[in-house]
């Protein structure tokens, strides 16, 4: 099949973007990944341009020749840091500028790994990864969902969140502020130290960078699975958060009486620690019997795909050879 009507799938995150040109028969005419997609740190300008790259660099294994501009009959972006309605409004404006397709859609990467997870456009998606965000959907078009900023939209918890947590708590526990916990000994093990009062400085001094505080959410959870009460908690208010936002968005859909999926996904649920997963299985029956847990582990960008074939593909069989391809 060659490019002409083919679709563009974008599943731009925080760390990483992963591009795809697809025909409408839902075959995969060629991939591109790079870098992540964070705006607010470089600026939309920048953000777009190291987009572009990849967009260039996916429309060429697909075929393209030479010097010949990307386009496409769709667009769908499923976007890291668009969180907000005036956001997707500035992102759409500024991919259509890019001229790739005049048929553009913009949404946040949670849509992503939702829409991956569903056999229809129908349920709800929690993601927990360095973050935390929740999205549903509706084929009739309606969405719930929340503005996931961080902790002044409310939100708790996720890798990072988590990390902090377990560094407030086991520095705590050393100076005798808070309860004692094993944190406070695993915690700065982990990087080859004997106290918390070293691994505070390492990480004020940056001899720990702060880019590698997302290694202590594991050895949060080896902590808890071990018995440790401190560990424990947090690792079930995260459970908590998890059944909250799902719960929530479950009822504004109407959904929460009725058989719908919903979705988990994210580094911290895809890693099935078994604390976690029991304790939102157990909590979610309490808020909606009737929901079906679902763990993905399949690349967001299937979801974007899947999106843009909602809208251009060609019927059924182009989503199921889509999710074959990524199977």
């Amino acid at each position: 099949m060659g490019l002409n009507g083919s679709l563009l799938a974008i599943d731009a995150g925080n760390s990483k973007t992963d591009v795809a040109v697809l025909g409408r028969d839902g075959s995969v005419l060629g991939t591109a990944r790079g870098g992540g997609f964070q705006p607010p740190v470089v600026g939309v300008g920048a953000a777009l341009e190291g987009l572009a790259d990849i967009v260039d660099r996916a429309w060429a294994a697909a075929g393209a020749d030479d010097g010949t501009p990307p386009a496409f009959s769709h667009v769908s972006a499923c976007l890291a840091n668009v969180d907000l309605a005036v956001e997707e409004r500035e992102l759409t404006a500024a991919l259509e500028a890019r001229r790739w397709s005049r048929s553009v859609t913009v949404r946040n990467d949670t849509f992503a790994l939702l829409r991956a997870g569903l056999d229809e456009p129908r349920g709800v998606a929690v993601v927990c990864g360095a973050g935390i965000n929740c999205v549903g959907m509706l084929p009739d078009g309606r969405t719930a969902r929340f503005p996931a900023i961080g902790k002044i939209s409310g939100d708790w918890g996720g890798g990072g969140g988590l990390a902090e947590e377990a560094l407030w708590c086991a520095a705590r526990a050393e100076d005798g502020r808070g309860a004692p916990t094993e944190l406070a000994r695993a915690l700065p093990a982990h990087f080859g130290l004997d106290t918390m009062e070293a691994l505070i400085e390492a990480l004020h001094r940056n001899r720990v960078p702060a880019t590698r505080r997302h290694e202590l959410t594991p050895v949060l959870f080896r902590t808890s699975a071990a018995g440790d009460a401190v560990a424990r908690a947090l690792v079930h208010r995260q459970a908590d958060e998890v059944v909250a936002l799902a719960s929530v968005a479950l009822g504004r859909l109407g959904l929460l009486d009725e058989e719908a999926p919903v979705i988990l996904g994210g580094g911290v649920l895809a890693a099935r620690h078994p604390e976690l997963d029991t304790r939102i299985a157990d909590l979610l029956v309490a808020k909606a019997p009737k929901a079906v847990i679902r763990v993905v582990t399949s690349p967001p960008v299937l979801g974007a795909g899947l999106l843009a074939l909602d809208t251009c593909g060609d019927g059924p069989g182009a989503a199921a050879r889509l999710r074959a391809h990524y199977a």
